[in-house]
């Protein structure tokens, strides 16, 4: 083989290493900023105003049996204040389709909207308090702290 090569192989062993290859599901801390990349880019994908940070999360809630989950949260604002809740929850949805690929796992209408990833274990929650008013939430499943 030619040095290139080897080079490729053993880069590519490295990655597999690193990233637990037998073991597939990411740790809370993983999965916490997999899920605040998550919830900020569905905020910058919308083009939504004013958005504040309302749980920044980054910090291990407990579950038992060395497991924790991770929590992020925002608000923000419509363009159009009289725009109505379900609305807006609906409309993120729809933009959080081009941010990862989350399936609606409770949609009692006219309520918060719960979606899931099962790759990242992660969950969010769309729930616009009031016309114009965005916000979400999310927290990880129960993960292993390490």
């Amino acid at each position: 083989m030619t040095r290139l090569a080897w080079r490729g192989v053993l880069i590519g062993a490295v990655v597999l290493a690193a990233s637990g290859c037998g073991n597939s599901d990411p740790t809370a801390a993983e999965a916490g900023e997999i899920l605040k990349s998550h919830i900020t880019e569905l905020m910058k994908e919308s083009h939504v105003l004013d958005v504040r940070i309302t749980d920044s999360g980054g910090r291990d809630i407990p579950c038992g049996e060395g497991r924790a989950r991770r929590t992020f949260a925002a608000t923000a604002k419509d363009a159009a204040p009289q725009r109505e809740p379900d609305g807006l929850n609906t409309y993120l949805v729809g933009e959080l389709s081009s941010v990862a690929p989350y399936r609606i796992v409770e949609d009692p209408g006219n309520a918060p909207i719960r979606l899931a990833n099962e790759t990242y274990k992660t969950v969010i929650i769309l729930e616009s308090p009031a016309n114009g008013q965005y916000r979400v939430r999310g927290e990880t499943e129960c993960l292993p702290i390490l």
